[in-house]
């Protein structure tokens, strides 16, 4: 349980003393599990299966102290929670030292100027494949208006693909250099079936869908019932009516569902793997509280393999510029199409073999982690890490691929457009640690110079998750507001895991507290930097 304490605490000088404390303390333990009906060794927080909720309020300081009690090292990472001006606490091998096998260690966090739906997941050794996933709900200041009446309840909603397989040793397969499997199952909260959400009839409910898994994007739908799509990792969507939702890997959303449907029985909300040939279902209940018998007849279809439809879709998620954001102001008040981009990076992704093993490429470079944390390296100014510029900003003409810890160098306060070509045959999903982008265009085929004339400059949404279609390019622009060394990656986790993805290097000569916060005194310090003063 967590404890609202107000006065200000002296140790915990960086975050803000006007807003709330709370305080969570974590105990991580492996334990016996069973998704899809088979024993495995799962990881668990406080003894949950996926993990609790992390509650909090826009602009709360977050103290969480995780105790791990693996055998192994173990880290935490936010997945669309905006550390700003404070990558330390970021929670990947880049930023941030392992908690050591019984040791702890205390992540001071604020939710600084957000609101919205997120994750947090385990970071490390393919950890994610065996749980410690849970939600993260940031809610709005009271006074501050929301564009929808308060839902009469809220869900969260964990979704993915899942190994019946040890992590441990899907992990050795990877280090083998060979590629995983088809997937098991596709879990609903840690079920692969029989989890179920009550409501009560004629009333509205939020959930807030989270596709956690390791590879595939999952379409969402509920027999009978339609929902209206309001929120997009901390934006409010302008609302728009749909009857399934396609969730892409590390993407979360907020729909509301009336109950407004006979409750003479129970309804199906079903879970698909999308663009695949072999199909996953699995379904969880909608339950109505005065239903009187259980679902009956087959769960609800669903779109397969069809590009195009995802496509329209999400063209069609677009910023509701007359909401308040985390602030009274309204979001749409910045006038992102009117800046001028200071550069183009284009990003593309590439598998290989090197050394006879599968490796995954951004630009030519497989990302090789150093023995030091990239953001501690930069810190103490230890030589050796990491080479600024080791990835170009372009793909490569040629298409062999190296080993390197590929760091880019990016300034400060700078506006960026990235562009994200996938050459493949899959879906791509790519993510931003420490930031939101607007996507402002996506399309089939090559990118050009000449599609930026279809660009939305006006009221694209912002995100820190987005999808690229296969043989597709999707395009967004970034204000480079948040200095610090951030994590950019794909959400397929075996191809992060083996090298698709590398550092952006967000920096000023100018070292302020205004621009970033020092290293915090509780700091774990490994590597090369072990033994330093904090």
């Amino acid at each position: 349980m967590w404890q609202i304490i107000v006065p200000i605490l002296w140790f915990l000088p960086i975050l803000s003393a006007d807003n709330p404390y709370r305080f969570f303390t974590w105990n991580v333990t492996y334990g016996d599990i069973y998704p899809l009906g088979v024993r495995q060794q799962g990881i668990l927080i406080n003894g949950q299966f996926p993990g609790p909720d992390l509650y909090s309020v826009t602009n709360d300081n977050i103290i969480i102290n995780v105790y791990n009690h693996l055998p192994e090292p173990f880290l935490l990472s936010w997945n669309g929670v905006q550390q700003r001006k404070n990558s330390f606490e970021d929670g990947v091998y880049g930023t941030t030292c392992p908690i050591p096998p019984g040791k702890n260690f205390t992540y001071i966090l604020q939710m600084k100027d957000q609101i919205g739906s997120f994750y947090y997941f385990p970071s490390l050794s393919f950890h994610k494949a065996a749980g410690g996933f849970g939600g993260i709900r940031i809610l709005s200041r009271p006074g501050i208006p929301v564009p929808f009446p308060e839902p009469d309840g809220d869900f969260t909603v964990l979704i993915g693909d899942w190994y019946k397989t040890d992590h441990r040793i899907l992990k050795a397969v990877l280090d083998k250099g060979k590629m995983l499997k088809f997937p098991d199952g596709i879990l609903i909260n840690g079920r692969g079936n029989g989890a179920s959400f009550t409501v009560e009839q004629g009333k509205s409910y939020r959930l807030r869908i989270s596709n956690v898994g390791l590879h595939n994007s999952l379409n969402f739908r509920i027999q009978g019932h339609l929902m209206k799509l309001v929120e997009v990792e901390g934006k409010h969507t302008v609302q728009t009516t749909i009857s399934s939702l396609d969730v892409h890997a590390g993407q979360s959303y907020s729909v509301l569902v009336t109950a407004n449907q006979p409750p003479t029985q129970d309804y199906y909300i079903a879970v698909s793997t999308r663009f695949t040939t072999k199909v996953l279902t699995t379904t969880a209940i909608l339950h109505y509280s005065n239903s009187r018998k259980p679902v009956s007849g087959p769960p609800p279809s669903g779109p397969t393999t069809d590009i195009q439809s995802s496509l329209n879709q999400a063209r069609s998620i677009r910023t509701n510029l007359t909401a308040s954001g985390p602030r009274p102001n309204p979001q749409g008040s910045y006038h992102y199409g009117q800046i001028n981009v200071s550069r183009t990076i284009r990003v593309a992704n590439l598998p290989g073999i090197v050394n006879g093993k599968q490796r995954y490429a951004v630009n030519g470079v497989s990302f090789v982690p150093a023995d030091t944390p990239l953001k501690l390296a930069d810190y103490y100014n230890i030589g050796g890490v990491f080479r600024v510029g080791s990835i170009p900003d372009y793909p490569p003409s040629g298409r062999g691929i190296r080993l390197d810890t590929s760091v880019m160098e990016a300034d400060y306060r700078a506006f960026v457009e990235i562009v994200f070509e996938n050459r493949e045959s899959i879906v791509q999903s790519w993510h931003l640690d420490g930031y939101s982008f607007f996507v402002v265009g996506m399309d089939r085929g090559s990118w050009t110079p000449n599609s930026r004339k279809q660009y939305n400059l006006v009221d694209a949404i912002s995100r820190s998750t987005t999808q690229v279609y296969p043989k597709s390019w999707t395009a967004i622009y970034i204000a480079l507001d948040n200095v610090g060394m951030w994590n950019l990656r794909t959400e397929f986790w075996a191809r992060q895991y083996l090298g698709q993805q590398f550092y952006l290097r967000v920096y000023t000569p100018v070292q302020s507290v205004r621009d970033e916060y020092p290293i915090p005194k509780n700091a774990l310090l490994c590597g090369r930097a072990r033994g330093r003063s904090t």
